[in-house]
């Protein structure tokens, strides 16, 4: 199978996971300190797997200048999106309980946007594991596919309450779905033949834009209703990203 089709296949794996947690976040009725838990639990996950594979990576590639001008720079342009979005209402697009925006109080295309500026930077790290040797990083699709469950659970539930309709929610998730695919996809077809400075650069800029994700709308949704627990779940999580990823080195 050709690569490119490799790197769209898993992304579009690992974005699957948002149609999934959705649809247990809509079917089931999954208590709200669960669904905290397992918010902590994904980014104890993601934090490992961007520490030991996205900036270990990028840094033995491009170094450590190119790698931390990446980081920060990921950091300010997911900020900035991020700013707006929530100005056009959709802050709390993660959230599962009543904090979740109304119908009326956000635009469906701006929690869309939201959602793409979420999952994207993780599709792109996808795509560009191929670059290294032809092996897609098994961990990075390992840990984002554990992340995408619960964020597609905690915000199809928190849309549910609030009145969004089933074909709204699922049109969502699954058109992020396909999206990760494409930025899969991309992230490898369009840095194929790239220096590793500019590979470096950009896994680094998605590690800054996921890390900063994860402080904004993921881990306050786990503290709010885990939060004896959450630092512990979160750090198992962590391990467990640690653990897989020593072992499939």
């Amino acid at each position: 199978m050709p690569l490119w089709l490799q790197a769209g296949g898993w992304g579009l794996f690992a974005g699957a996971a948002l149609v999934v947690g959705a649809a247990i976040g809509w079917f089931a009725r999954v208590p709200q300190r669960a669904i905290a838990a397992v918010m902590a639990f994904g980014s104890g996950v993601l934090i490992s797997a961007l520490s030991f594979e996205l900036m270990d990576e990028a840094y033995r590639r491009g170094g450590f200048a190119a790698t931390a001008a990446g980081f920060l720079g990921g950091s300010i342009v997911y900020t900035a999106a991020n700013k707006l979005l929530s100005m056009k209402g959709a802050k709390h697009r993660k959230r599962s309980g009543d904090k979740h925006p109304a119908p009326d109080e956000a635009s469906g295309g701006a929690i869309a946007l939201g959602a793409l500026l979420d999952g994207i930077p993780e599709s792109i790290v996808i795509g560009l594991s191929l670059l290294g040797g032809g092996v897609v990083s098994l961990v990075a699709v390992a840990a984002i596919f554990l992340s995408n469950v619960p964020e597609g659970l905690s915000s199809a539930a928190g849309m549910k309450k609030v009145g969004r309709s089933a074909a709204y929610v699922f049109g969502i998730w699954s058109a992020i779905a396909v999206a990760s695919g494409l930025a899969a996809l991309a992230g490898y077809t369009l840095f194929d033949g790239a220096s590793s400075g500019v590979i470096s650069a950009t896994t680094s800029t998605a590690a800054g834009a996921i890390l900063s994700m994860l402080v904004d709308t993921m881990i306050p949704e786990a503290f709010e209703s885990a939060h004896d627990y959450a630092g512990l779940i979160a750090v198992t999580g962590f391990l467990a990203a640690f653990a897989l990823s020593k072992l499939a080195g």
